[in-house]
């Protein structure tokens, strides 16, 4: 992660899930995160509607200068990155694997560019992980015109997924010297 408020989030995040594989809705204190809510938001998790936004902080709705609230979080991004968006929500609600990705923003009147960092972080709410993501779009550089042109639409650029510090993985990180020179039968199959 580039941005100091993305990592906070995530580290907040991290310790608030404890052994689990993604925190409740409940267990966010909004107090405990005050400096990051005006970059912060949540998602609904609702493919059909376009996940729309059911929290948008004061920063992010000032980088389109409207809030967005209520709006679909997919129809902020350009029309060729909308089915990217989709996959990419899909696999942090239902893997609840965290996502960082590298956003560009896009004023109408042919401005530079606004290069943002977009932070997606899985939440249980009432025991399912399907329903509601929260997310952060932090700016890596406030360009000049933030606040007076809107952001017609944002583009993704380099994506990654995150392991969440101290989750069980399927595959181990290190194999032995002599697993990793040879072949290997493991047990199993048809009998």
């Amino acid at each position: 992660m580039k941005t100091t408020s993305c990592r906070r989030l995530y580290d907040y995040w991290n310790e608030r899930r404890g052994s689990r594989a993604a925190p409740e809705r409940g267990d966010l204190d909004p107090g405990a995160i005050a400096p990051l809510l005006s970059d912060s938001f949540m998602l609904a998790v609702d493919a059909s509607a376009g996940h729309p936004l059911r929290l948008a902080g004061t920063r992010m709705c000032a980088w389109f200068c409207r809030e967005i609230k209520g709006e679909s979080f997919d129809h902020l991004f350009t029309d060729d990155c909308r089915r990217d968006v989709k996959d990419l929500v899909a696999i942090v609600s239902d893997e609840l694997a965290p996502l960082v990705a590298g956003i560009s923003a896009k004023s109408a009147d042919d401005l530079p560019s606004a290069s943002l960092e977009l932070l997606l972080l899985p939440l249980y709410v009432r025991g399912r992980g399907d329903s509601r993501l929260l997310g952060m779009l932090a700016p890596l550089n406030v360009p000049y015109w933030m606040g007076t042109y809107p952001v017609v639409e944002l583009s993704l650029g380099v994506r990654r997924h995150l392991r969440a510090i101290d989750a069980p993985t399927l595959v181990p990180q290190r194999l032995p010297q002599a697993i990793r020179r040879s072949w290997v039968v493991l047990d199993g199959g048809r009998h």
